[in-house]
C-alpha cells in the first residue's frame, strides 16, 4: 500500500537508527520529503515560519538540500567590469551559518574541502567586511555596510614574481593578489555545487567533533547541543566517481565516528540518486567501526545494526513507497528493469523509460563482452541488428530539452518497448521476478 511522503518522514524518524540511507530516481520526492522530515521534527508555528520557529529548526535538525544551493548566487557587474563573485543570500539561516564559520575559523577547511573533492585550483576568498556606495530604491546613493563571509571570490594564479615558488606565492595570496598575480574566474556550475556542499561538510564535520565531547562544558560552542538530526538530499550532483568515492568514504567515515549510544545521539537521513554514491555508502555503512583504546584493548563505536538501507518508489497512484533494501547493494540496471517492467504492466510508460532500457542495453552489452549494445537488439532477416529499435531508442534517450522526457508519446513507441523488454528479458534469462530489495 502506498503512503504519503508525511507517513515516510514519520517512518524515519520512529526508526531511531544512527543513520538511513534512501535511493530513488530524480522527480520521486527525495526534496519534498526533506521538508516533510524537517516539517515533523520543527513544526512551524500555525502553519507559517517566523523567526523563532527557525531558530527551533537549526537547534533540532540541519539539512542540506536543493534549497541550500538556492541560497547562493553571482554577482556579474559587467557594467562595473568588477570582479565575478559568488554571494550569499542573507537569511536566518545563513545568517547562523555564516556567524559559526567566523567564530570557529573555519574558512580554510571550507578551501581544502572543495579543491580535494573538485581537484580544481581555484583558491575561495572570502570577503572581510567593507563598506560599499549603491543607490536605494529612489535612486540615491547610499553607503551599505557588506558583512564578511557573504561573497566569495575564486582566484587562479596569473602569474608569479620573478624567482618565486609556487608553494611561497600561494602562501603569501592576499599580497600577490594586490600586484595582480592572481586573477578572479566564474567557476564552473558544478564547481559551485560541490563548494556549497564543502561549506555544509566543515560545518557538519565541527558539528561531530563538537558533540564527541562528552563534557557540555568543554565545548567549543554551545550552539549545536540540541542537535537531533542532520538530512542530506544528495549533494554529489557534478561529481567524477573519483571524487564522489572519496566523498561518499568521508560521510560514511564521519557518519560513524558520531557518538550515538544507547538509541541516543546524532542521526542521520542520506538520500540520493546516485547508484555509485549509494552503493559506496552502502558498503561503508555495513561494516563495523572498531577503535583502539590507549591501553591497547578495542571497542565498537558503531555497529552495522545501527544503519538502515531503503528504496524510495513513486506509485502510480501518486503515493510512494519506502522498501528495506538487502544486506547487498542493488544492481542498477536490475532495478531499471524492474522499474521498467512495473512501468509495462500499469501502463505509464514516458520518454525517460527508452533510456532506462539503453542504460539497461549499455551494461549489458559490456558485461556479456558486446562492442555495441545494438548487438544485443532483435536481428533482421538480414542478420543486423533492428534499425526501428535501435532509431526508437536514439531518438528517446536523447532529449535535447528537459521538459521532453516526461511527455506522452505514441502508443506505437509504447509497443516497442513493451517488446524490447519482453525480448530482453527472454533472450538474456533476465529474473522474471520483480525485485523487492527485501
Amino acid at each position: 500500500m502506498s503512503k504519503s511522503l508525511e507517513d515516510i518522514a514519520k517512518q524515519l524518524k520512529d526508526a531511531n537508527k544512527k543513520v538511513q540511507l534512501v535511493y530513488a530516481f530524480n522527480g520521486s520526492g527525495k526534496t519534498r520529503l526533506s521538508r516533510a522530515f524537517k516539517e515533523l521534527v520543527a513544526p512551524k508555528n500555525n502553519g507559517e515560519q517566523n523567526d523563532d520557529d527557525a531558530e527551533l529548526s537549526r537547534k533540532k535538525i540541519l539539512y542540506y538540500s536543493a534549497f541550500t544551493e538556492d541560497l547562493f548566487y553571482w554577482d556579474n557587474d559587467l557594467q562595473a567590469d568588477s570582479e565575478p563573485k559568488l554571494r550569499i543570500q542573507p537569511n536566518t539561516f545563513t545568517d547562523w551559518l555564516i556567524t559559526l564559520l567566523k567564530e570557529l575559523g573555519e574558512d580554510g577547511n571550507i578551501v581544502a574541502n572543495f579543491q580535494r573533492y573538485t581537484g580544481s585550483n581555484a583558491n575561495p576568498v572570502f570577503n572581510e567586511e567593507y563598506k560599499k556606495k549603491t543607490k536605494d530604491f529612489n535612486g540615491k546613493e547610499v553607503e551599505i555596510t557588506i558583512p564578511a563571509f557573504l561573497e566569495i571570490v575564486f582566484q587562479v594564479a596569473a602569474s608569479f614574481p620573478e624567482g618565486s615558488s609556487s608553494t611561497a606565492a600561494y602562501e603569501d595570496y592576499e599580497r600577490l593578489a594586490a600586484q595582480g598575480h592572481y586573477k578572479a574566474i566564474k567557476i564552473s556550475k558544478g564547481e559551485e555545487s560541490n563548494f556549497i556542499w564543502s561549506i555544509f561538510f566543515t560545518l557538519l564535520q565541527q558539528v561531530v567533533s563538537t558533540l564527541d565531547e562528552a563534557n557540555v562544558g568543554d565545548r567549543v560552542t554551545d550552539k549545536f547541543n540540541n542537535l537531533e538530526y542532520v538530512f542530506i538530499d544528495d549533494p554529489v550532483s557534478s561529481l567524477d566517481d573519483s571524487h564522489l568515492i572519496a566523498l561518499a568514504i568521508d560521510l560514511a567515515g564521519l557518519i560513524k565516528r558520531s557518538s550515538f549510544i544507547n538509541g541516543k545521539g546524532l542521526k542521520f537521513v542520506v538520500t540520493t540518486h546516485s547508484p555509485l554514491f549509494y552503493n559506496v555508502l552502502h558498503n561503508e555503512l555495513s561494516n563495523d567501526l572498531k577503535i583502539v583504546n590507549q591501553i591497547g584493548t578495542s571497542s565498537l563505536i558503531y555497529k552495522r545494526g545501527q544503519s538502515a538501507k531503503y528504496i524510495l518508489q513513486k506509485k502510480a497512484d501518486g503515493g510512494f513507497e519506502l522498501s528495506t533494501s538487502n544486506d547487498h547493494p542493488f544492481s542498477y540496471h536490475l532495478f531499471l528493469l524492474t522499474e521498467l517492467r512495473s512501468a509495462v504492466r500499469d501502463g505509464r510508460i514516458k520518454k525517460y523509460h527508452f533510456s532506462f532500457l539503453r542504460n539497461i542495453l549499455e551494461k549489458t552489452a559490456t558485461f556479456l563482452g558486446f562492442l555495441r549494445w545494438e548487438d544485443l537488439l532483435e536481428k533482421t532477416a538480414d542478420g543486423v541488428p533492428d534499425p526501428f529499435a535501435s532509431r526508437i531508442l536514439n531518438l528517446s534517450s536523447h532529449s535535447a530539452h528537459a521538459g521532453e522526457e516526461v511527455a506522452e508519446i505514441e502508443d506505437s513507441d509504447k509497443e516497442n518497448l513493451t517488446q524490447l523488454v519482453s525480448f530482453l528479458t527472454e533472450t538474456y534469462r533476465f529474473k522474471m521476478q520483480e525485485a523487492t530489495n527485501d
